[in-house]
């Protein structure tokens, strides 16, 4: 993905295609609701919207259909066909709900869908229903990723980072092992929609959590973060220690990186539970952020930065969106990387940036410096 010029293209187009949802997950960015909100882009508007990606030219980005639930639009399966019949890869993102049947997942196969994400907040009822709000919710997630994982989709499992299930994250590993997931994608939450009730961790919580899913990939698990952009710095210290950093003990590199007893706790059991790591790390580090390789488009055309990003910047009834992402200045500053406060003085300025949408929920400024990084420049590498 190195070659690729984010000031013209992005990687990853979101298209919240419905708000629809038969769940009311506390931490959710959006306020969805059982029925289709009002303005949702039709049939007809959705096909013109899919059309126009072809514009970014080739390679087209992955389009990921998501929600709300994406399976509560009833044309769901047709646009998925008219953008593979166009070349341009696809994802889609549905809730785990009675609307993801056998025959479903069989469709999905048949369109050849590129991965399918499913969230998991928990490695127990309590927790995962907890934040899910259905009772059952639990087995029927396992159940659905089983489904999928026979099915021969990748599968992909988001996990919203937060203070009352970063506890079972070792245990969510391996879960995600035993099941045959392929991908772990972990939101560090933003405080936005639903999620304004939820409580954040703080930095350094933040650091130690970034250096465990560090470990975490070292399983033969692609690991990468939503918001948490800060993991990419420590994805590249690690690998910068000897060896590759394949045979750290938890204690050494806590030591090392002057990491609190968050981290010894998730490491040391991790290891308790799969053994010594057995590969080398599979984390992600593309390089993008929130209106630089990614964009969002809304139920209504309107496009912003990112999902959890509430800055609008037109809308695609009006404007096709590569003319958006290519020449709205709030794109172009970001891209630029033309941050302030610690952002804006970092030495992983590029390559990290910081979280855009934690930086306006706490300021107000897209470009101001995200609030949740531990990082100083005075700190060990």
């Amino acid at each position: 993905m190195a070659h690729l010029n984010f000031d013209t293209r992005p990687i990853l187009v979101f298209w919240e295609s419905t708000r629809a949802c038969l769940l009311a997950c506390r931490h959710c960015r959006a306020e969805a609701m059982q029925d289709p909100a009002p303005g949702e882009l039709t049939h007809v508007e959705g096909l013109r919207f899919i059309d126009s990606l072809t514009q970014f030219g080739r390679p087209y980005p992955v389009l990921i259909m998501t929600g709300g639930d994406v399976l509560m639009r009833t044309d769901v399966f047709d646009l998925v066909d008219h953008a593979r019949k166009l070349g341009i890869p696809v994802g889609l993102a549905p809730s785990v709900t009675p609307k993801l049947t056998e025959e479903a997942i069989a469709r999905i196969c048949e369109l050849g869908v590129k991965t399918v994400s499913i969230s998991l907040d928990g490695a127990s009822p309590a927790v995962h229903e907890g934040i899910r709000g259905i009772p059952g919710h639990f087995q029927q997630t396992i159940a659905a990723l089983r489904q999928l994982v026979s099915a021969g989709i990748t599968v992909q499992v988001n996990t919203v980072v937060m203070r009352e299930n970063i506890h079972e994250f070792p245990e969510i590993v391996q879960i995600l092992k035993e099941v045959g997931v392929k991908i772990w994608e972990v939101f560090f939450l933003v405080s936005v929609g639903r999620g304004k009730s939820i409580q954040e961790l703080g930095p350094a919580e933040y650091e130690d959590a970034a250096h465990f899913l560090y470990d975490a990939s070292r399983y033969n698990l692609i690991v990468r973060t939503v918001e948490g952009p800060f993991f990419r710095r420590v994805a590249a210290w690690r690998r910068g220690e000897s060896g590759g950093g394949a045979a750290s003990a938890p204690r050494k590199v806590a030591e090392k990186f002057r990491l609190g007893s968050l981290y010894l706790t998730l490491a040391e059991e991790l290891r308790d539970r799969l053994g010594a790591p057995f590969s080398e790390s599979q984390s992600q580090t593309s390089g993008t952020r929130d209106g630089k390789g990614i964009v969002f488009v809304a139920h209504d055309g309107t496009v912003f930065p990112a999902g959890f990003l509430p800055v609008p910047l037109g809308n695609i009834r009006e404007t096709d969106l590569p003319v958006i992402y290519r020449e709205h200045p709030l794109l172009q500053d970001i891209r630029a990387a033309r941050f302030t406060g610690k952002c804006g003085g970092c030495d992983y300025q590029d390559a990290c940036g910081g979280s855009r949408a934690r930086a306006f929920a706490f300021s107000g400024n897209p470009l101001s410096e995200d609030p949740a990084c531990a990082y100083s420049a005075r700190m060990p590498v």
